[in-house]
């Protein structure tokens, strides 16, 4: 008897060190809208889905919380007084590397190319549903995130280094920066660089398969990150496939 006395006790020993562990810390989303009762909306559902929330309603403010809180996903407005979220979206690309999910009430696609061109991982156009925003969030926070647990060597193809577990990329040994998305899709193709993707592929290496949404915002992140390469030498690192998608090009 004493024994299973014993067991017992030790049994609700277990299980009051298991209570008492600590659970991950929810991911933290700031949101950014001039519309207060959109910007509160969407908070309230993010908070639903688990998520810890900041709200600011203009670009100053906005700024500020992204430097002090260190959010894991800025919901960014494009229209915000103060500063706009195009000038709001390059000053938290100078600091942070967190995701940034880009609103826009304009449909065109000049405003679609110039928000991911400042370092954006995704867009969505009002009116949006709000369950698919936080969707959205969701299927970001699943993307890789900095650092892997298996060490990987780094990769030389010709002028390019790419360092997998350093995240970083050198052209002719000079260091070029880019964003997460960009580094994230070099690292795609120049795992296979004879193999041609097309753009679904390189979604769903990226984004991730549950991703929804325009598959052209890859040409757009391919663009940006050509220009970024051709900056150190001038040389067609990731070549176009008429038809079919990107691979690695001659340059490399």
């Amino acid at each position: 008897m004493a024994e299973a006395n014993g067991v017992r006790s030790g049994l609700g020993g277990m299980i009051a060190d298991m209570s008492e562990a600590p659970s991950p810390a929810p991911a933290h989303v700031l949101v950014v809208d001039d519309e207060t009762v959109l910007a509160g909306m969407v908070a309230n559902y993010l908070q639903r889905a688990g998520f810890r929330t900041s709200v600011a309603h203009d670009g100053v403010r906005a700024v500020e919380l992204a430097l002090s809180e260190s959010p894991d996903v800025v919901v960014l407005d494009l229209g915000l007084p103060g500063k706009d979220g195009l000038e709001v979206c390059r000053e938290i690309r100078r600091h942070s590397d967190c995701y940034i999910l880009m609103l826009t009430a304009r449909n065109e696609e000049i405003d679609k190319l110039i928000g991911l061109s400042t370092g954006a991982d995704d867009y969505m156009t009002k009116p949006f549903s709000a369950r698919e925003l936080v969707a959205r969030v969701q299927v970001l926070l699943r993307r890789p995130r900095a650092g892997r647990v298996v060490e990987e060597p780094p990769r030389q193809l010709g002028a390019l280094r790419l360092d997998p577990v350093g995240r970083r990329v050198l052209v002719h040994d000079t260091e070029v920066e880019l964003t997460r998305t960009e580094f994230d899709l070099l690292e795609v193709l120049s795992a296979r660089p004879k193999a041609a993707f097309t753009r679904r592929q390189l979604v769903d290496a990226v984004w991730g398969p549950d991703w929804v949404g325009d598959e052209h915002l890859v040409d757009v992140h391919i663009g940006h990150l050509r220009r970024k390469l051709a900056v150190v030498a001038d040389l067609p690192f990731v070549e176009t496939m008429r038809g079919v998608g990107y691979r690695m090009g001659p340059g490399r």
